[in-house]
């Protein structure tokens, strides 16, 4: 993490408005949260400020989404935070900035998901209509969109890390849902657009179901494994199979294998970010602890299912 050297304030952003886009700036700005890689201003009640402030990468991701979202929101059936305008970097901030829309909902990791087949029909239109073929300049992904195998000797340190903390009651089992996930055979299709970063932080809830998605800085092309890792990771007990029966296309057993292990990862890095913000840690989120440890077990609990 590179929290940036200049303090970040209502004021702050109120100058930037000022600066570069004055139509705005008379409206009220309040912090709205603060993100991995961005810290987020609601401004007034229909737009946000974002603000990279962590992460050397930060600015390139805010970037993408500018150059993509506005692309891919008309066709998307949640809301998600589609950027309006674009912040140069300058002697105020050197970094460039966006503004988006203001995306309503609390996030899934405080307010998770209760109304399970309302949730999964949600998701899995949502995805359905975000998985299609991806242009050829599309953002690509190193770490998230290659063989899950060139990821074997990360998985096997979040595993150990997590294992030395207390957090996994059966180590062995959780490697052999990794195991056979990276001798899976790889996707083979078109090059689909994928979010990347579906975990309960980024995803928003209202009523016991989603109502948006946020943060795509991960966004990329590749395998639709990844984002379907999110049927354990954010619907509760009961809700995957009914995901993926909504799903469009039916996702073959390969790809479904692929899914299992990027839960399986996703899972514990939620449990080591959680079990960071127990402890009081750097860049650790408590509340990212619980949903962790649910994926997991209904990981183990339908172990050999699929």
């Amino acid at each position: 993490m590179t929290h940036s050297t200049i303090e970040i304030t209502a004021e702050l952003v109120r100058d930037l408005l000022r600066e570069q886009h004055p139509d705005l700036a008379d409206r009220p700005v309040r912090l709205g949260a603060l993100g991995w890689d961005n810290q987020v201003w609601r401004l007034g009640e229909d737009l946000a400020v974002r603000l990279p402030w962590a992460t050397d990468a930060a600015d390139a991701l805010l970037l993408k989404e500018h150059a993509w979202l506005p692309v891919l929101a008309p066709a998307l059936p949640l809301p998600v935070p589609v950027p309006q305008r674009l912040g140069a970097p300058g002697a105020l901030f050197p970094r460039p900035w966006l503004v988006t829309t203001w995306v309503r909902g609390e996030p899934a990791d405080r307010s998770p998901v209760t109304r399970g087949a309302d949730a999964a029909r949600a998701l899995a239109a949502f995805l359905t209509a975000l998985h299609r073929p991806a242009p050829a300049d599309a953002p690509a992904s190193h770490d998230r969109g290659g063989p899950l195998a060139d990821h074997a000797e990360g998985f096997a340190h979040q595993l150990d890390d997590a294992t030395e903390l207390g957090l996994i009651p059966d180590p062995d089992a959780v490697r052999a849902i990794w195991e056979d996930a990276a001798a899976a055979p790889v996707w083979t299709g078109p090059d689909l657009w994928i979010h990347g970063d579906l975990h309960p932080a980024n995803v928003l809830t209202a009523d016991g179901t989603l109502c948006g998605v946020i943060d795509f800085g991960a966004l990329f092309a590749g395998d639709p494994a990844c984002d379907l890792a999110a049927a354990w990771l954010l619907l509760p007990d009961g809700a995957a199979e009914p995901f993926f029966r909504a799903y469009s296309p039916s996702p073959d057993p390969a790809t479904l294998r692929r899914a299992r292990g990027w839960a399986v990862a996703k899972a514990l890095a939620c449990l080591r970010v959680g079990e960071a913000g127990r402890r009081g840690l750097p860049g650790g989120k408590a509340t990212w602890g619980p949903p962790g440890d649910a994926a997991l077990r209904r990981l183990l609990a339908t172990a050999g299912a699929r």
